[in-house]
C-alpha cells in the first residue's frame, strides 16, 4: 500500500484545535503504518480570516507534536487560477452553470423560509437559464456565481471507513457554490482540486464533513476523478458530552504547551480518543502506535475529552522521562520563566540536576519546575498563605526557626541523616512535636505546604541557602516580607 497519500489541512483562522490535532495524528499515523506519504495543505483563501501569524503557530505545533510531514506545506491562496481553470472545466461540461441570484433576493428567500419554520436550500432559479439568457445577463455586468449542478434524480453513495455505508438522495442536496461573485472558489472546488493534483488517496477528516462528501464525490464524478477513500472521525466532546469548545477550558495545542504538557503525553491522550490500540493500554508509545494504527479501528461513537486523565497521563511521561531529557526541558522552562542563569557554577550545576530529579517524582507538569518548584531555582519565592495559615500558627515557631537555622549552620556533613537529627534533637529538647519543626521548615525553604520531603529538600537546596531561609521566616514572622531573597 505504499500508493498511500493522506493530507491535513488546516485553515490558518485559528490556533491548531486539539480535534485538529487529532485528525493531524490519525492520517500522519495512516500514512506510517503503510509506508506512505502525510502531507501538509494550509487552506488559506479566506484572505480576511486568514492570518500568517496563525500559520506560523501551526506549523510550530505539528512540529512540536512530531508530527513531521512529506510533502508541503502547500498554500491554497497560491493555486487560484487552477482553481477558476477546474470551474470552467465544470462549466463547461454542463456540469456547472452561473447564478446570476443577488444576495439580497437569496436573503430574501431565506428570511421567508425560516419565518415558515421550513429548511432552505437554494431553489435553482438559475439552473434552467437558457444560453442567450445567460449571455444577455452577463453582458449587462450583473455578477455571478458557479453553482454546481447536481443530478435532479438517484443517490450518492460512499463506504466509510468509519461509519460504513452512506447514502444520501440528490434530491437533498442543493446546487453548491463553486465559485463566488469575486471569483475566490469556495471551500468544496478547492478541496477536490488540491486532492486530485496531489493525488490524495485517502480523506481522513471529522465526522462534521460528512456531509459535505456527497457533493465532493458529485465533483469528483463530473471531472472523471477517480475517487479517494473516505474516514470521517467521531466528533470530540468536553466532559458534560457537548462539543468541545472554550467554555470547558484550553481547546488548542499552544494552550497545553504554556500548561506543560509534554507533546509525547498530548500525542498519546489524543491517539485514544477514538482509537483503542489491539493491546487495550492507557500508555502506548508512538512506534506502538505506527505499528497497531488502522482507520477501521476508530470508533463511530463520539469521544470525551477528560482533562483530569491528560493530567495523568502527562504525569506518568514525566515520572519516566529520562535524566537527560527532563533536564533538557526543565532548563527550557526555567530559561522561559526567567529563572535560569547561564554562568552556572558546577556546584550550582549539581544542585539543579539533583533538585530536578527531586522534583520529577511529584509534578504533574513541566511547569510545576518554575511554579510550584520555583524555590529549588530561585530565592525569590513567595510563602503560600494556606500553607502560613496552616503551618506558621505556634507562637515558638520564630524562635525555633532561627535556632534551627543556627544549629544546621554547624552540622558536618550535610546530608539527609545529620540534618534529621539535628531537627528532632531541637524538638525533643524544646518538648515540640518534631511534626511541627518539619512542617514550618518545609514552607520556610520552599514556600509550599506540601513538597519531596524535607530533608531531601535541605540537601539539594545546600546548606547555606537552608540556614539563611531559615532566619529570613524567622525574620518574617516577626513582621517581615513575605518575599524572600535568597
Amino acid at each position: 500500500m505504499s500508493n498511500i497519500r493522506v493530507r491535513f489541512a488546516p485553515s490558518p483562522t485559528g490556533y491548531l484545535h486539539v480535534g485538529g490535532a487529532r485528525t493531524a495524528l490519525y492520517n500522519w499515523l495512516f500514512a506510517r503504518h503503510h509506508g506512505g506519504v502525510f502531507l501538509l495543505r494550509i487552506e488559506d483563501t479566506d484572505a480576511d480570516r486568514s492570518k500568517p501569524e496563525l500559520t506560523s503557530a501551526i506549523l510550530e505545533s505539528m512540529e512540536w507534536l512530531g508530527l513531521n510531514w512529506d510533502e508541503g506545506p502547500f498554500y491554497q491562496s497560491q493555486h487560484l487560477e487552477r482553481y477558476r481553470e477546474m470551474a470552467s472545466e465544470l462549466e463547461n461540461s454542463a456540469h456547472a452553470y452561473p447564478c446570476f441570484c443577488l444576495p439580497e433576493e437569496l436573503q430574501a428567500k431565506r428570511a421567508q423560509a425560516e419565518a415558515q419554520k421550513r429548511p432552505w436550500r437554494y431553489d435553482g432559479a438559475c439552473r434552467n437559464l437558457s444560453e442567450h439568457e445567460r449571455q444577455q445577463r452577463r453582458s449587462t455586468g450583473r455578477p455571478f456565481a458557479l453553482r454546481f449542478r447536481v443530478p435532479a434524480t438517484g443517490q450518492t453513495s460512499f463506504d466509510d471507513l468509519v461509519f460504513g455505508r452512506v447514502e444520501l438522495e440528490n434530491q437533498e442536496i442543493e446546487d453548491f457554490v463553486l465559485l463566488r461573485s469575486d471569483g475566490h472558489p469556495t471551500y468544496h472546488l478547492s478541496v477536490v482540486a488540491d486532492d486530485i493534483d496531489m493525488r490524495i488517496s485517502h480523506v481522513v477528516r471529522g465526522a462534521d464533513h460528512i456531509s459535505n462528501t456527497p457533493k465532493q464525490i458529485l465533483m469528483y464524478r463530473a471531472l472523471g476523478a477517480p475517487e479517494p477513500r473516505f474516514a470521517h472521525l467521531p466528533l470530540i466532546l468536553g466532559p458534560d458530552k457537548q462539543r468541545l469548545s472554550k467554555r470547558h477550558g484550553a481547546t488548542s495545542v499552544g494552550a497545553y504547551r504554556e500548561m506543560g504538557i509534554l507533546p509525547e503525553a498530548l500525542v498519546n491522550f489524543l491517539a485514544l480518543l477514538g482509537w483503542t490500540p489491539p493491546a487495550q493500554k492507557e500508555i502506548i508509545t508512538r512506534e506502538e502506535m505506527v505499528r497497531e494504527f488502522e482507520l477501521t479501528a476508530v470508533s463511530k461513537s463520539n469521544a470525551v475529552f477528560d482533562p483530569e486523565k491528560l493530567a495523568w497521563m502527562n504525569t506518568e511521561y514525566l515520572r519516566h522521562l529520562g535524566a537527560e531529557s527532563l533536564l533538557a526541558r526543565v532548563e527550557q522552562e526555567l530559561r522561559a520563566a526567567g529563572l535560569w542563569q547561564d554562568a552556572f557554577s558546577k556546584e550550582e550545576k549539581q544542585r539543579f540536576e539533583v533538585s530536578t530529579r527531586l522534583l520529577q517524582t511529584r509534578a504533574r507538569s513541566i511547569t510545576d519546575f518554575s511554579q510550584s518548584g520555583r524555590a529549588f531555582f530561585s530565592g525569590e519565592f513567595e510563602y503560600d498563605p494556606e500553607a502560613q495559615k496552616k503551618f506558621w500558627k505556634d507562637a515558638k515557631l520564630p524562635e525555633l526557626l532561627e535556632e534551627l537555622g543556627a544549629r544546621l549552620a554547624r552540622v558536618q556533613p550535610f546530608d539527609l541523616t545529620k540534618t534529621e537529627a539535628c531537627l528532632r534533637a531541637l524538638a525533643e529538647e524544646k518538648d515540640v512535636k518534631a511534626g511541627l519543626l518539619i512542617n514550618a521548615t518545609r514552607v520556610a525553604l520552599t514556600g509550599q505546604a506540601v513538597a519531596p520531603g524535607l530533608f531531601e529538600v535541605m540537601a539539594a537546596l545546600g546548606q547555606r541557602r537552608v540556614v539563611e531561609r531559615l532566619h529570613r521566616a524567622a525574620a518574617h514572622l516577626r513582621g517581615g516580607s513575605n518575599r524572600p531573597s535568597s
